[in-house]
Order: structure tokens, then sequence, then C-alpha cells
């Protein structure tokens, strides 16, 4: 787990809801459970600060940062995605209309800037049907800006199947490996399943928070590959169901033991 990646975990879960602020001594104590070093964490605060995701402040108990509006947004988009059960539906929409966004662009030259495009656009929910074609079955919200952010040239339309061969779900199978994200799924269930149950009543409590945070770290992983496609656009007895329920039972399950570690280290 790095560092960097910790921190937005670590905001999105138990700091957003407590203000979205705190000293550097407590992300320190915070992250140390898991492994990652006082000097890592500096360094990716530092970093996610030229990123325009924190900003230095002056708190009670010292030094801290806080989230920056950016990184408020995409904050409660990936939780609203990661508790998507507890949403009304269950998703992240109501009936899908048979519509996809569709997305031409012109990829960068950079091998970077296309890497962290490709993984924006992911997180969004899209699809690459090849590389400068990408679709959704619902608008990504702000994917304008974030296309507009990153200086590419594109043409956003809205598109339905209405005639051909082999249907929406043929175009679905080529924008996303629905195989690989099954697996993935069933992979997460038999890794984290030994970790969790492990986890009882008697169990510190900041033993408890690591293994709570190493779960929502693990689930937060599908915010990149799911698109949370429709179920008509879902193979039967879809994986990311059974997964979904494992992940919402022992999250809520560790929950109380993971909030108050967390309120020992921003009191201290």
């Amino acid at each position: 787990m790095q560092a960097r990646s910790a921190l937005f975990d670590l905001y999105g879960d138990h700091l957003r809801p407590r203000g979205g602020r705190a000293a550097v001594a407590a992300l320190v104590r915070l992250l140390a459970p898991l492994g990652i070093a006082a000097p890592a964490v500096r360094t990716a605060i530092s970093r996610m600060v030229r990123q325009g995701w924190l900003h230095p402040l002056r708190l009670p108990t010292g030094p801290g940062y806080g989230i920056t509006p950016k990184a408020a947004r995409r904050l409660d988009a990936a939780g609203a995605r990661i508790y998507r059960t507890q949403r009304p539906g269950g998703g992240l929409a109501a009936a899908w209309t048979g519509r996809f966004d569709l997305i031409t662009l012109e990829p960068p030259a950079h091998r970077g800037a296309r890497a962290r495009l490709v993984a924006n656009l992911g997180f969004l929910g899209y699809g690459s049907i090849d590389g400068s074609t990408w679709i959704s079955p619902r608008p990504g919200e702000g994917v304008d800006a974030l296309l507009t952010e990153a200086g590419v040239r594109y043409d956003r339309f809205e598109a339905e199947h209405s005639g051909g061969t082999d249907g929406a779900i043929k175009l679905v199978a080529r924008a996303w490996d629905l195989d690989g994200i099954a697996a993935a799924y069933d992979e997460f269930v038999e890794r984290l399943t030994p970790l969790v149950t492990a986890v009882g009543p008697g169990t510190p409590d900041e033993r408890a928070y690591a293994v709570r945070f190493t779960l929502v770290h693990a689930w937060r992983a599908f915010l990149f590959r799911d698109p949370q496609l429709p179920p008509e656009l879902l193979p039967e007895r879809w994986a990311g169901t059974a997964a979904a329920a494992f992940f919402d039972h022992h999250a809520h399950r560790l929950r109380p033991a993971a909030d108050r570690f967390v309120d020992a280290c921003l009191t201290l």
C-alpha cells in the first residue's frame, strides 16, 4: 500500500466526515498501523499539495492539511461508489436509458499524460473501444472538465444501438473485460476472507482499523476497473453482487472499532 493512495483512503473514509482535515502527527499515527513510515507520509502529503488535493493549515494540535474543493468532489464521488449498495436502488443510477455516452478524442502524445487520462476515464466509468473512442452507460460527472484540463481535443455523443447482429452487449464486451473483472471480484473475496473473519470482539481497535482499512483499500481498486454497468448489460449471477455484499457486511461490522481508533489518534 503506497502512502499517497492510503492518504486518499484515509481522507475519504475517515477524515471527510470529520471535516476533511488533520494534523500531520495524526496522519502519521493513522498510517503507521499499515506499515507506512513517517517520511513516506510527509513525501506523499507534499506531492498531494502540489497536485491540488490538499492545502496546509494550522490546527490547535499543530500544522496539518485539509482537502481542497477538488479533492472533496473526488472523494464524495468515490465514497458514493464504494458504498454503492447503500444508495437508493443499490447502484449509480436508476433504470438504464438504453443510451451510451460516447466520446471520441485525440489521445495525449506524452505517455504519462495518456496513462493518467486512461485512469481518470476509467474512474468515471468509461471503457475504451479503441485508443480514441470511449463509452459509458451514463454521462460521467465532470468528464468535460477532465478532458479540458487534460488538454485533449474531443467530441461527445449520445448513442444507442439501432441495428446489427450482436447488440449492445457485444459492444460492452469490447470496452470492458467482464470476465477479468468477475475473476478479480472472486479473488477479492477469497483473499480478504481470512483477514476479516479473524477480527472479533476481543480484537484491539488498532488491529480492527488496519484490517478494515485494508478491506476498503482493496475494494477501492474496483473504482478504476468496474464501470458498474446496469443489470441489462451484465452476465447472470454477476460476481460483483456477492463481492459487494461481502464488503458491506465486514466494512459495517468493523466500523465502530475503526472509528474509535481514528478518534483516539486525532485527539492525542
